[in-house]
């Protein structure tokens, strides 16, 4: 059984009105489309929702919907929240069709951060992305995609060109005969530990002060 399952019931009034009543009701529109059939309008729990999005694979897996008796393979496309309390207010679902490929947003693990050598010299990691867009089919589809950090050292730098990725993954950057050298992301780096920085700043402040403390006491001399 797929760890994610959607349970949903079709809906007729699509209305903004019939919308807020859906949701006053516990219950978030959704739409399901694409596979070469029509869009179907949903209704769905809006607390099993919660609990389904509390998990962080929810965003990239293949979720089995099912409406009445029927099940279908879906990856959710677009989310929308409210902007104050942050609650999903629409889901639009994709097919998931066998033969054909998914455009998918996938997050990035990174591991081996605290064993690598310029994290124990006190550096400073700086994640630049968080999650890449990627072309597969739907057997293929990932949960995530790991960055391993394990030999960065301090002013190194993970590009996307750099990332290693799993069988039937391609990056959508070269989805259309790109160069990724044209469009290489810095992914992740290391830089220079925060203390030496700032230790640099409170000396140049030091010699300021002192050298206006100099300028003030020549200033006064010379009046005398």
């Amino acid at each position: 059984m797929n760890e994610f399952e959607i349970i949903a019931e079709t809906r007729t009034d699509t209305g903004k009105a019939d919308i807020r009543r859906l949701r006053r009701t516990g219950k978030c529109p959704a739409v399901v489309y694409g596979a070469g059939k029509d869009p179907q309008p949903l209704s769905i729990d809006q607390n099993d929702l919660n609990k389904h999005l509390q998990n962080e694979a929810f965003h990239s897996h293949l979720l089995t919907l099912k409406i009445g008796s029927k099940k279908q393979q879906v990856v959710l496309k677009a989310m929308q929240r409210h902007p104050v309390n942050s609650q999903v207010t629409h889901l639009d679902l994709l097919r998931a069709s066998a033969k054909q490929k998914l455009h998918m947003s996938v997050p990035l693990h990174f591991i081996n951060e605290d064993d690598c050598p310029g994290k124990k010299a006190g550096g400073v990691i700086n994640h630049l992305i968080v999650e890449v867009e990627i072309i597969c089919l739907p057997k293929d589809l990932p949960r995530f995609i790991e960055v391993d950090m394990e030999a960065m050292e301090i002013n190194d730098t993970l590009h996307l060109s750099n990332l290693v990725l799993p069988g039937g993954i391609e990056l959508t950057v070269l989805s259309h005969g790109g160069d990724l050298h044209d469009q290489d992301q810095p992914v992740v780096n290391i830089a220079e530990p925060r203390e030496i920085e700032e230790e640099e700043e409170v000396v140049a402040d030091e010699e300021a002060e002192g050298e206006g403390e100099g300028e003030a006491t020549e200033e006064a001399e010379d009046e005398e």
